[in-house]
């Protein structure tokens, strides 16, 4: 971006009256909405073609928000990612920052405020609303942790978003049963995951997984 020129921002949601409040919110405090749609698969285009400083995303669109904040952040991970939704779950949260986005917005605040929120992503900030606050720095810790995990592995492991969780949580010293509680999940599910995860990291038990991650 030229210095001086507007910050440029995609707006994607399905529902016409919210795109034209945030509109004129960022309109008035001078940023530039460079494309305006209705769906994931918009948003994805229109991010390919205009090439946004920031994307607003609605988490609950057509095609899934969440979907969209992905592809954009795996093809252009200089695209800030802010998500706008009603659902304050964890799940939404942390699927969203799973999926790149440093913005999480909810609907019904007053309009004025999406500026400034979109303005501290921009600059490096990450933004969350206060009663969502703790979880999301719970989850961060999480992603840490994720981090520090891979760094102790082949960098041509390959794991699923749902292994690396498990894999988390057996570095925690959570037993099947535990994990299956955790994750909303079936025993049966915990165990296949974690078959997976032996045969991929080439160890023969779960022992073997835990003396990987220690070494």
């Amino acid at each position: 971006m030229a210095v001086g020129s507007p910050l440029r921002i995609l707006i994607a949601d399905d529902h016409a009256p919210t795109r034209a409040v945030v509109r004129r919110a960022v309109e008035d405090d001078g940023f530039l909405v460079c494309a305006e749609v209705a769906d994931a698969d918009e948003a994805i285009r229109a991010a390919r073609e205009t090439h946004p400083d920031v994307a607003l995303l609605d988490i609950r669109m057509p095609g899934s928000g969440i979907r969209a904040a992905r592809v954009i952040t795996n093809e252009q991970p200089q695209v800030a990612i802010v998500m706008l939704t009603v659902s304050a779950e964890d799940s939404d949260l942390f699927s969203a920052f799973s999926a790149g986005a440093t913005g999480y917005l909810l609907k019904g605040q007053d309009p004025a405020k999406v500026p400034g929120a979109l303005r501290m992503v921009l600059s490096g900030e990450a933004v969350v609303p206060g009663a969502l606050a703790k979880r999301f720095m719970q989850e961060h810790e999480a992603r840490d942790v994720r981090r520090r995990i891979r760094g102790s592995l082949r960098s041509d492991v390959r794991l699923t978003d749902r292994e690396w969780e498990v894999l988390e949580l057996l570095n925690d010293g959570l037993a099947t049963t535990e994990i299956s509680r955790r994750l909303f999940v079936a025993d049966v599910t915990v165990r296949t995951h974690v078959a997976a995860i032996i045969r991929k990291l080439h160890v023969s038990d779960r022992a073997g997984v835990l003396r990987l991650l220690r070494e």
